[in-house]
Parts: structure tokens; sequence; C-alpha cells
């Protein structure tokens, strides 16, 4: 049910608030349990609800998500984000526990999450955010006009008198107030060139019988940007109540796929065809399911159209840049940091909870 929350509570932050022109936000997880094969620890960073930075405990390593990313740092970035993130790894493991013994808890799965970031309004103004928590539950935020954090729980007020006394107030402020909308101007620079380019789908419709039922399935893969149409027409009609759709879901080179899935009797298949509609196809494009094949034969409307598939660069996760002074990188300047210390972009790290 935590995890449910925690879920809820990314998805709707990633998605925005009304007023918000630009947004960069960061979230950090670590697990005592994650399950076997997952990484314990993970960080992740969105731009206007786009994954552009990723790290997690398994691969121990920060990795760009957007071709824009790799376009404006260089390596020695990288590695230094990756240096920090190690570290924000180490102080993580210790809070988990630090936890567990503060709530008396001797074992299960709990989850640990941390989201901060800020937005850039439409009247041209910022506003910056911090907080925690804990099981799905708030632990402690931090207040940029107070200076002060406000511990949501009494297991959380050792932390805020240790922050504060830390000096940690000042530092996360200059970073939300300052650091954090100057990067994320700068970052929305940098991606305008992606935005304008599109990437075709690549569609495959198969069909597999069974218990006297045909199950169609239709696959649009690698396509940008995000929004897309896909449905099944029946003898010209498009058909809507009985689909199932998997959404719309990001590949780790950037690009998107979804699928779609209609029943239909095993002597119809072939008065189906899928139907999508996309920007980068200068018409909806009509594609059937040939049974004595296994690719289909896709027929475009008017116009058969070209698939393209660009490889942008892989990797998963999240990731938060660290402030260095003085630091310049190819294509992208480095914003003074006070101690280098919390506002750090890349782990945002305080000392243990």
């Amino acid at each position: 049910m935590w995890l449910c929350g925690m879920l809820g509570l990314l998805l709707c932050a990633v998605c925005g608030a009304a007023g918000e022109l630009h947004s960069l936000r960061y979230f950090h997880t670590a697990m005592t349990d994650p399950g076997p094969g997952l990484p314990w620890y993970v960080i992740v960073g969105y731009v206007d609800g786009e994954i552009f930075v990723h790290y997690n405990s398994s691969a121990r390593m920060c990795v760009p998500r957007t071709e824009w990313t790799v376009a404006n740092m260089d390596q020695q970035y990288w590695d230094e984000r990756t240096e920090n993130a190690q570290r924000s790894e180490q102080i993580n493991r210790v809070s988990l526990v630090n936890l567990a013994r503060r709530y008396n808890q001797s074992g299960g799965s709990h989850a640990w999450q941390r989201m901060f970031g800020c937005d850039i309004l439409e009247d041209g103004t910022a506003r910056g955010y911090y907080q925690e928590a804990y099981d799905g539950r708030d632990f402690i935020a931090f207040d940029k006009d107070t200076m002060t954090f406000t511990a949501a729980v009494p297991e959380a007020v050792s932390t805020k008198r240790k922050w504060e006394e830390g000096g940690y107030a000042e530092r996360w402020k200059h970073y939300l107030v300052e650091t954090c909308p100057q990067r994320l101007r700068r970052y929305v620079e940098n991606r305008k060139a992606e935005l304008g380019r599109t990437e075709q789908p690549e569609v495959r419709v198969w069909g597999k019988e069974a218990d006297g039922i045909l199950t169609l399935s239709c696959r649009a893969h690698g396509f940008y940007p995000r929004p897309i149409a896909v449905s099944w027409v029946k003898d010209g009609a498009v058909l809507g109540q009985d689909t199932h759709s998997g959404g719309i879901v990001p590949n780790s080179d950037g690009t998107y796929h979804t699928w779609v899935t209609i029943e239909a009797l095993p002597g119809d298949g072939d008065k189906y065809q899928c139907r999508v509609e996309h920007a980068s196809l200068p018409q909806p494009g009509l594609y059937s399911w040939e049974r004595s094949q296994s690719i289909l034969v896709p027929i475009v409307v008017g116009v058969v159209v070209a698939i393209v598939v660009i490889a942008i660069v892989t990797g998963v996760g999240f990731m938060i840049y660290r402030n260095h002074a003085g630091k310049k990188e190819k294509g992208y300047n480095m914003a003074p940091s006070q101690d280098g210390a919390s506002s750090s972009s890349c782990t945002g790290s305080n000392p243990t909870i």
C-alpha cells in the first residue's frame, strides 16, 4: 500500500501543477527489500516530465537518458556525478538503518524517498520544494521562506534539529532559489533542438487463436514525440469499447512504445486493421495481420511510410546535478556552489537522517 502511495505521489509530481511552464524534479528512493535482481537505491531526474538522467545501486553509474543531455555534458561531468551519487548511496544506506531503529522495526520491506526541484511559472517566477517520505508517509520537508525543516512525525524531530544546526537550511535555500531555476532554464534551452524532432513508429500486428477466440495485437515501437493514437478498425469503422491498451511507455533510448489488443472471431482476422496516427506520419497508417507472415505488411493511406529508428542513448535511473565552483564543461557552465554539499544537483544529499 505504501508503495502505491509513493508511486501515485511521484506520478502526480511529474505531471506538474497549474500555472507551471517548466519543471525540474529529482527523486531518490532507497528500499530495504526491493525484490530479487532489483536495485535498492535509485536516483531519477525529470525535465518537463521527461526522464533525462538516472542512477541505480546495481549499475552504480550516472547515465544520460536523452540526446540533449549527452550533447551538453562531457565524460568528466558524468564521472563526477557518478562519484557524488555513490557517496549519496552510502549515506542513505545508513539512513535506512537509522529509520528502522527510530520506528522500532526489525525487518520487513520499507522505503525512503526524497523529492526536490523547482518550477518556472507562466509569469516568469520560480518556486522550489523539498520533502522526504518514509513508507509512503511524510517525514520531513523544507520551507525555504522560513529557513526551517518541518518534522511531520516525532521520529523526524532529531533529523530537523541536526540539519538546522548543521547549516543545511541555508544550502538548500541557495539551491532551490538560485541554482535549480538557473539550471532548469539552461536545460530547457538545450532541449529545444530535440523538441522539434520526430521518429516514426515501427508497427507490428500479430494474432493468436485460443479457445475459439482470435486475439489481435498491434504494437507501435520507437516513436517520438509521446502523443499517439492507436486504434482498431473493422470494415472502416473505428472500434473503441472492445479494445485494451497498454498505455504509452518510455523506452531506454528516449522514444516510446504502446500496444492495443482486440478479440475477434477466428475467421474475421482479415476484416481488422490497426490505425496509427502520429506527428511523424504524413497520414494515418493502416496495418493488417498477415496469417502467413510473422511480420506485418504496412498499408499507409495514400503514402507508404518509411520507418526511421534513431538510437540515442541507453541508461536507467535517476540523477541529480551537483554544483562545482568554477567548473565549465562542454556546452554547460556550472553554477557556483556555496559548499558543494546539499546544493548538489547530482545527489542532493544531506547527512544521514
